[in-house]
Formats: C-alpha cells, sequence, structure tokens
C-alpha cells in the first residue's frame, strides 16, 4: 500500500504529492467547470476538458489523442475508459459510505486499485484527498495519468451529486 495526498492550493488547483514529493498538479480553468490541465512530473502536460452538449462526459488528452474518457452511469458509478496504446480498457470509479465516505477505483474485474478519501476544509471550502493504492496499482505502467484522474473523478462526483 502506498499513501498520497491531493492537496488544494486555491479553489482552483491541486497537488498530488507523495512523501513530500510533488507527482503532479491539476489546474482548473473556472470554478465548477471540469476543464483543466493536468500536469504530471516536470513536464508532461495533457488537458481535462467534457464533451457532448450537456458536458457530462469528460475526456484527458496528451494533444489530440484521447487517453481517458469517463462519466457517471444511471447508478452513480464513473466509469473510466482508457486508451493507453491504442487497447480500451475500463475502470469504475464508485463512491461509498456517507459519513466516512470514500471512492474506490476497481478495475473491469473489481479488482480494486485505490481508496481515495475526501476531507473537506471548511475554511479554504475545498477539499483534500488521501489516496491509498494497492499493490497491483503500483505496477500499472499507466499508475500516475490514472492516479491524477482520481481527483477529477472525485470532483465531478461531488460536483454532480451537488447538482452543480
Amino acid at each position: 500500500m502506498v499513501e498520497y495526498q491531493a492537496k488544494s492550493n486555491t479553489h482552483l488547483s491541486f497537488e498530488v504529492t507523495k512523501d513530500g514529493k510533488v507527482i503532479g498538479a491539476i489546474s482548473y480553468k473556472h470554478w465548477l467547470k471540469f476543464k483543466a490541465v493536468l500536469v504530471i512530473g516536470d513536464y508532461k502536460t495533457y488537458l481535462v476538458e467534457p464533451k457532448g452538449f450537456w458536458g457530462t462526459t469528460i475526456e484527458l488528452k496528451d494533444g489530440e489523442q484521447v487517453l481517458l474518457k469517463f462519466n457517471m452511469n444511471w447508478n452513480g458509478d464513473i466509469v473510466v475508459r482508457s486508451h493507453f496504446n491504442g487497447i480500451a480498457k475500463d475502470y469504475i470509479f464508485r463512491h461509498k459510505g456517507f459519513f466516512r465516505e470514500s471512492f474506490v477505483l476497481t478495475d473491469h474485474e473489481g479488482i480494486e486499485l485505490l481508496v481515495i478519501k475526501p476531507q473537506i476544509k471548511w475554511r479554504q471550502m475545498n477539499y483534500e484527498f488521501k489516496i491509498t493504492t494497492t499493490d497491483v496499482f503500483e505496477t500499472n505502467v499507466n499508475k500516475n495519468i490514472l492516479l491524477m484522474n482520481s481527483p477529477l473523478c472525485a470532483n465531478y462526483y461531488l460536483s454532480m451529486s451537488a447538482g452543480v
């Protein structure tokens, strides 16, 4: 098990760290919108933007190539479809609990990959996230993109469930 932190610097940005070292950052363009820039390490930049008439499908792109696409299905789960190296693979980002809420990312076989626990910061009126990954997740070649996508999914779920 490995632990990461996703902390909000402002209401428009997050930094994901492990043992104090920055893994990546998420910067939203506008409050309450899902358009963002995701940076992994010091150099690799991805664009996150809503698609479709209602903007309920979110895409994470490397240039023009869609790497991840996610949207909420009828039961509240977020279906994440990856397109790494031309191979489509599905993941499920699921909300768990009520008073001690958390989110779980599983693969298409139901194997748990990570747990993300939101903590609201009332003073700043935003969330921070504690992310715990499994050994299976840590062996994934694309783990950093999936890791950075998790706060995006959590924010998406929290916004959609709040009716924003």
